[in-house]
């Protein structure tokens, strides 16, 4: 078997292809909410805090002389990183949370019971008939 058939066999199987499908939707789910959480979230709780932009929240560990930026320890963005982190793994833990308890209604479901084919149901409909 050449090399690229082999590989065309492993890309093909269904478990990669659907790793493929997560990991695309996750990364657009991740900038859905890092949208969410910097353009509307953030700026909310930085007018409860008192008017903070959280991105530009800073610590200046050098100063900046002509032609060289200043050396910064931006906090503002792990925060705000943070916040995009935390509001993921929620979803996520909610998702899977749901999905668990589907899973648990299929297994709890008891199987119908086979409907009984037509002859069965010939010979019950002639038995009961000849115990009248």
């Amino acid at each position: 078997m050449s090399l690229i058939s082999e590989f065309k066999q492993f890309a093909m199987r269904g478990n990669v292809v659907d790793l493929a499908v997560g990991v695309v939707i996750g990364a657009a789910f991740g900038k859905i909410v890092s949208a969410l959480v910097s353009g509307i979230i953030m700026p909310v709780v930085g007018v409860l805090v008192g008017g903070v932009n959280f991105a530009d929240l800073a610590i200046t560990l050098k100063p900046g002389t002509e032609g060289v930026e200043p050396v910064l320890l931006q906090y503002g963005l792990f925060v705000q990183s943070t916040v995009d982190f935390v509001i993921i793994a929620f979803a996520i833990f909610i998702a899977i949370k749901l999905m668990n308890k589907m899973q648990r209604k299929q297994e709890e479901a008891p199987p119908k019971p086979a409907e009984p084919s037509a002859e069965v149901t010939l010979l019950t409909e002639i038995r009961d008939a000849l115990k009248k």
